[in-house]
């Protein structure tokens, strides 16, 4: 009779775990979409502090000149988007996903010019760090193409 109560408890045990893991990863995406669109909102509300404290020490972000690797590469390439009174473009994840794991998570979307017009698709891989916050640990741009519709 325990043994048949033990097996009971444990397969409740282990229905409960996947349902809030299931759960769980739904909320780290959660998590990682608000993270990003807190990053969108740094540059809107002009706010360099804010930006800086998403981006992970080790992170590598793709611009025109290559890599910029490591925070203070990374901050230096970026801060003069922020030095202008209007930010230059804006974005919004559209599409996160995170690993099983909760480590590792992708947030991709569009980039506005200040008009609204798409200009490219970002792509920015985020890493649940050990004081549970999510930091960018790559990010990277691709322009869209301008090109006349049927070609």
């Amino acid at each position: 009779m325990q043994r048949v109560v033990l097996l009971v408890v444990l397969a409740l045990i282990a229905t409960v775990e996947g349902g809030l893991r299931a759960q769980s990863t739904d909320d780290l995406a959660r998590q990682v979409r608000e993270s990003e669109r807190a990053f969108a909102r740094s540059m809107a509300e002009r706010n360099f502090a804010a930006f800086s404290a998403l981006v992970a020490d080790d992170a590598v972000f793709f611009g025109g000149r290559g890599p910029q690797r490591g925070k203070a590469a990374v901050l230096a390439g970026w801060k003069p988007f922020f030095d202008q009174p209007q930010a230059p473009f804006s974005w919004e994840p559209e599409t996160v996903e995170v690993l099983s794991s909760g480590t590792l998570g992708l947030s991709s979307g569009p980039v506005k010019d200040p008009n609204g017009k798409q200009t490219a698709v970002f792509n920015s891989i985020w890493r649940r760090e050990a004081d549970g916050r999510w930091r960018v640990v790559f990010d990277k741009g691709c322009q869209v193409c301008d090109c006349p519709s049927g070609q």
